[in-house]
């Protein structure tokens, strides 16, 4: 992963943290149910883009590098992996 991706991940992931820590704030000053929830689908949503971005750098990278190589034992595990990956985003939507 270059440095760069790296860096816009972790930003990435500290917006989500202080969404969190905003949505504990909700609760503590009992707002209102369904902008606590607004809120919730929001970080859900960013939470998938990450996902999206992880799983993307890894297929770019290792799963590449898995295939393009002679190792059929190492091409057969990556794909057992992406595929255990995808089934549980499937689970959890």
């Amino acid at each position: 992963m270059t440095s760069q991706k790296k860096q816009q991940l972790l930003t990435r992931l500290r917006r989500i943290e202080g969404q969190v820590r905003g949505i504990q704030r909700m609760v503590e000053n009992d707002r209102y149910c369904i902008d606590v929830l607004t809120q919730t689908a929001s970080i859900v949503s960013a939470l998938k883009s990450v996902e999206d971005q992880l799983m993307e750098q890894h297929l770019n990278t290792c799963v590449t590098e898995a295939i393009t190589s002679s190792d059929t034992i190492q091409q057969q595990e990556k794909m057992d992996e992406v595929m255990t990956v995808i089934s549980k985003f499937r689970k959890h939507g």
